[in-house]
């Protein structure tokens, strides 16, 4: 359901890169749930950052043109150290976080928007 929620807000990779407007870095707002420690961060495309035991890889970070609603999407890997490894891989929607959520029992991840 949420996948086929994004493709259709994203629409396919062609279309995506036709209405989105590549930029090259994410803002990122993360939190330490334990420890209730916020911060927030920006990652270059094609970097990572790390929190704790998890590792935020940014792959892509676009925004609408101007002359269409405001949002701003990024495609991340988060891996972990402990436990499964493989945590999230998806886009992630600065104006509609409940659309995609990276679920993890310790932190969140939230897109705040690309520049």
């Amino acid at each position: 359901m949420k996948r086929a929620l994004l493709l259709l807000l994203l629409g396919t990779p062609a279309v995506a890169q036709e209405s989105w407007i590549p930029k090259g870095t994410a803002d990122l707002a993360l939190l330490d749930k334990i420890r209730a420690q916020p911060n927030t961060v920006a990652v270059r495309v094609g970097e990572s950052t790390v929190i704790g035991s998890i590792t935020v890889r940014v792959k892509s970070c676009v925004v609408r043109p101007a002359d269409q609603p405001a949002d701003a999407a990024a495609y991340l890997d988060v891996t972990d150290t402990r436990g499964n490894g493989d945590v999230f891989h998806g886009w992630l929607l600065a104006k509609t976080p409940g659309a995609s959520q990276m679920e993890h029992p310790v932190y969140d991840v939230r897109l705040l928007g690309c520049h």
